[in-house]
């Protein structure tokens, strides 16, 4: 598609005649009814929700490409404003609909227009797919970073993929996982805009060839390249009745030339729409299943994607604005990179500024270690990105090259700190030596950045301390923490409405935009009608999650029970199959009679696994067969239930804490970042149960140490335990874990499908497993049984739920970005936006 230019330069300036559209109901109904009945075209006879659902978002729509206009105004008006960018490969965005009301401030105007039509918002909501963007806690944080970005109103864009399929949808069969296509793109995305006219050329393949510029310097050629298209669609991100959108844009890949007509005249049909569809793939499916050398390949051709199209789209601007005058860029740009995925970017700056902009070494060195900055997202070495060289000679010679060139100044500088420490130099270099060579990218995002970041104070000391302690003593100043944190605005305004109520008219609306507020709640924890008030929000909630329950899973929920949930990325490092075990003992203290004064529970799980995970789709299936057997025992009746909820998302979610009585955070200390669920939990009153982990720390010193159920090995002493771990030991020391375990390995959950449990059962009696589950597990239960106890004290379960909402204010995004800002990217927020 070709984007021709008018011949005029003067700008549309008739565009500022326009009227600010209204935001009363009349207004909204008036739009609604004119987009179902002229752009639509439907009549009084259809009765489709989706078409209703169309003209709504058109209506909206409308409003909010009014504020980002201005913004972007506001962006012109200003043009040395220093700007972000926020590179992630995730955008886990959920819904936009009812966010987007509420930032706009028009749910009640909404409502009431279509509820003067016969028509209910629920209804048509239910009509929107989950943007399929993200996997998990990763992309969930990326959103909400954009939502308080624009809410604090700083000039950031977030740069991402627009893949056409999302991870998958789950569907358990016989208590299997099973993966299919999760095409949320298949009726289009009525969010967003498209840009064809800001298009990039991404390169792959080909070769490089030096020549001696005028300068007497040489320069290289990226040559019989593989070229794909990198065409953009904008998304707007409202902040908080400020007037002020911005920008997500994501990348969706396209071939050069659509169509081969010689092929396809000489009957090569397939090989006509080759090039396309090898283009395509690049953004088709969200993480793809890199076991193989085909999904390797792709998976790294996504992240340069992302890198190339995203740098040469700000660049683009720039010179547009200042030619090729660089000497203000690091001071007007920074780049934040989401985790390690997008580290390439480094060693693409580099090629940018060189190869297509003439700087010299030295010059592009100085901008790019200027305006990097790295968040690292993850303590499991495996999970580092890691290519190879073979690879990345054959996909990106040129960018190789350069990382070559960075890696061998770098350790220059190495060996100057530390003269003949080779150990160190082999340690630290970009280039990992084996029987493959491997380019190390976090190192490559170290090096490249001017701030390198944790997630959580643990997260943080633990890098210094271990994965990154050598960067650490060669730049101690690089290393900063930036605690995670979630949006109130979704996770309770918008996903509440029963707190935001309650919230409201006992402290104010300040809350939903300054999440201290909430400390002005902890009186009221000893007020009996507020904390009667309380406990009805909390038992409406949890009335709409075991509607959920019953509709998913077939599983009936006793709302007056305990509802005790875990949802989350399957991971055995996240330990499922503690939280497995204990459900087992439970059933095991009913089965022998031992249910004297008995807290009723309902235990939701939640989560979907990597396809190609094998261990943690085992857990799925344990988890279901164990819940086939417990919730059809009549013994055991309401006293305990066990459900797994398919397909996890951020819409489930919405649904699911608001709902939740105890939040399980139990991973294996020191191997979860920071946790964002944890948070979510926390703002919506429910309890949490966890270890020294993560969030879990700095969630515990917010609450107090009497309103969380703490248990087990800290990530010292997790370490110390390694060293001589005896599971085994430890069951035969306590009849409780004996009983769980001859459960299991007399293939209770499984007496027609023998053996199927038997790696889980290796795993758990293995000295070497890495997540000291059984260690932890006598722990687990104790605490379990504290809460349990706690829980029969209605009036204290609701003094301890409304101290976790009330003291959970650190665990807003809010604060996170104000750090990022204060501390790494320096950004001048943008005036008050008119509201019209």
């Amino acid at each position: 598609m070709t984007i021709k230019l008018l011949e005029r330069s003067t700008p549309a300036t008739w565009l500022t005649e326009l009227p600010p559209l209204g935001m009363d109901t009349k207004s909204i109904a008036a739009d609604f009814r004119r987009y179902f009945s002229h752009t639509l075209g439907r009549d009084r006879h259809t009765r489709y929700a989706y078409y209703m659902y169309e003209a709504l978002v058109l209506t909206l729509r409308d409003r909010l490409w009014e504020r980002w206009k201005n913004t972007r105004y506001a962006y012109e008006a200003d043009s040395g404003v220093r700007r972000a960018y926020y590179l992630s490969m995730e955008f886990l965005m959920g819904r936009a609909l009812s966010n987007a009301m509420l930032n706009l401030g028009v749910t009640e105007p909404v409502s009431k227009a279509l509820y003067d039509m016969g028509l209910t918002l629920e209804e048509l909501a239910e009509c929107e797919n989950d943007a399929g963007l993200g996997n998990g806690g990763l992309g969930r944080l990326a959103a909400c970073f954009m939502d308080s970005c624009a809410t604090l109103r700083l000039p950031v864009v977030g740069y991402g993929i627009r893949y056409a399929y999302g991870m998958f949808r789950q569907r358990i069969e016989n208590g299997h996982q099973i993966e299919e296509p999760d095409h949320w793109l298949r009726s289009g995305n009525l969010w967003e805009l498209e840009r064809p006219e800001y298009t990039q050329r991404i390169k792959f393949g080909g070769r490089t060839e030096g020549y001696l510029k005028a300068d007497g310097e040489m320069g290289w050629h990226w040559l019989d390249t593989h070229d794909v298209l990198a065409v953009p669609y904008d998304v707007p991100i409202p902040g908080y009745r400020n007037g002020t959108v911005n920008t997500l844009r994501l990348w969706s890949a396209a071939a050069t030339d659509e169509f081969d007509f010689e092929d396809f005249n000489s009957g090569s049909y397939t090989e006509a729409v080759g090039s396309k569809n090898m283009a395509e793939n690049i953004t088709m499916v969200l993480y793809p299943n890199d076991a193989t050398e085909s999904g390797k390949e792709l998976r790294l051709r996504q992240q340069y994607f992302l890198a190339s199209a995203s740098l040469q789209d700000v660049i683009r601007q720039w010179t547009r604005v200042n030619g090729e005058d660089f000497s203000q860029f690091a001071e007007k740009n920074c780049f934040q990179l989401n985790d390690t995925h997008p580290s390439i970017a480094v060693a693409e700056m580099m090629r940018l500024l060189m190869d297509e902009h003439d700087m010299n070494w030295d010059k592009a060195w100085a901008i790019t270690t200027q305006v990097m900055a790295y968040t690292n997202h993850t303590l499991l070495p495996e999970a580092l990105e890691r290519w190879s060289v073979r690879l990345f000679r054959q996909l990106l010679p040129r960018v190789l090259d350069i990382i070559y060139e960075i890696n061998a100044r770098f350790l220059a500088e190495v060996a100057r700190r530390w003269p003949g420490d080779i150990d160190r130099q082999r340690n630290m270099s970009l280039i990992e030596e084996g029987y493959e060579q491997q380019v190390r990218m976090a190192y490559l995002a170290i090096v490249g950045s001017y701030s390198v970041n944790g997630v959580a104070q643990l997260h943080s000391d633990l890098l210094v301390r271990g994965l990154f302690r050598d960067f650490y003593e060669l730049w101690p100043e690089k290393f900063n923490n930036k605690t995670n944190g979630v949006t109130q605005r979704r996770w309770m305004a918008s996903c509440n409405p029963g707190l935001n109520a309650l919230l409201t008219d006992t402290i104010g609306p300040g809350w939903v935009t300054q999440l201290d507020e909430l400390r002005k709640l902890v009186p009221y924890a000893d007020d009996a009608k507020f904390r009667a008030r309380w406990r009805q929000v909390k038992h409406d909630n949890k009335v709409r999650l075991a509607s959920l329950v019953e509709a998913d899973c077939g599983v009936t929920f006793n709302t007056q029970a305990m509802f005790d949930v875990q949802v989350k990325r399957m991971h055995e490092y996240k330990r499922q199959l503690l939280n497995i075990l204990h459900v087992i003992h439970l059933y095991d203290r009913i089965k022998r009679g031992d249910a004297a004064d008995w807290t009723p529970r309902c235990v939701l799980l939640g989560g979907k696994s990597a396809p190609g995970y094998y261990m943690a789709k085992l857990i799925i299936k344990l988890t279901n067969n164990v819940a086939d057997v417990i919730n059809k025992d009549p013994q055991v009746g309401d006293k305990l239930k066990l459900a797994f909820l398919p397909n996890y998302r951020v819409t489930a979610m919405e649904i699911i804490c608001p709902g939740t009585d105890l939040s399980e955070q139990i991973s294996t200390a020191g191997k979860e970042a920071s946790g964002t669920g944890n948070m979510k939990f926390m703002m919506n009153g429910a309890v949490t149960i966890g270890t020294l982990d993560g969030a879990n720390i700095e969630i515990r010193e917010e609450c107090g140490d009497e309103n969380f159920f703490l248990f087990g090995l800290d990530a010292q002493e997790v370490e110390e335990r390694r060293q001589n771990y005896n599971p085994v030991e430890i069951i035969h020391g306590d009849s409780d874990i004996v009983r769980v375990m001859h459960l299991l390995e007399s293939a209770h959950f499984n007496q027609f499908e023998q053996g199927i449990f038997d790696p889980i059962l290796h795993s758990l009696t293995s000295p070497h497993d890495p997540w000291l589950t059984i260690a932890d597990l006598r722990g687990f239960i104790d605490a379990q049984k504290l809460a349990a106890e706690a829980y029969q004290d209605q009036e204290r379960w609701a003094r301890m739920s409304i101290l976790n909402t009330a003291t959970s204010g650190k665990f807003s995004t809010d604060r996170t970005m104000l750090e990022y800002n204060a501390e790494i990217w320096k950004l001048k927020p943008l005036p008050e936006m008119p509201l019209a």
